[in-house]
């Protein structure tokens, strides 16, 4: 009777090194909303709700987000250039190796957001509100040089967001 669980676990063990499961791989664009070159560059996507949206590996050059719902959403390798992204409202949103070149963020909410490894060149931050975002220092600076305004919705000063010196 004692022995019994230990039998169970030794057939059960045999069972598995004879018959292995097999491992299946999955991507999170399998389980989520993503968007991954599909050909929406200079779509206009102005006032939608893109919620959770994934924006992967794709070229998005002179689309247009204007006042759109970016909370959460995720730009992973994507090229930005262009992009007119003023109003939106991008908390809590990921822009990982992305390049925004060329893009209106004009009074644009970036609370909380992660934009790690994101490039910011020739980019209008004015209103913008940057609160806890984290980007690289060196794009931190860079987004300094002219930084102003203060964002219509949350009221935050654009160059006390970003900690400009």
């Amino acid at each position: 009777m004692k022995y019994r669980p230990i039998l169970a676990s030794l057939i059960l063990a045999l069972v598995l090194f004879v018959f292995p499961l097999s491992a299946q791989a999955a991507s999170s664009s399998s389980v989520t909303n993503s968007i991954v070159n599909k050909g929406v560059a200079g779509k206009d996507f102005s006032g939608q709700s893109l919620i959770g949206i994934e924006f992967t590996s794709v070229k998005l050059e002179n689309t247009n987000f204007s006042n759109a719902d970016l909370r959460g959403v995720l730009f992973n390798g994507v090229m930005l250039d262009g992009v007119n992204l003023h109003g939106v409202d991008f908390s809590q949103g990921i822009a990982y190796l992305t390049k925004f070149e060329n893009a209106d963020l004009s009074d644009a909410v970036f609370t909380d957001a992660m934009m790690l490894r994101s490039v910011f060149d020739q980019v209008n931050v004015t209103n913008a509100d940057f609160t806890n975002a984290i980007l690289d220092m060196v794009q931190v600076k860079k987004l300094c040089i002219n930084a102003s305004g203060i964002n219509s919705k949350t009221g935050v000063d654009t160059r006390e967001s970003l900690g400009c010196k």
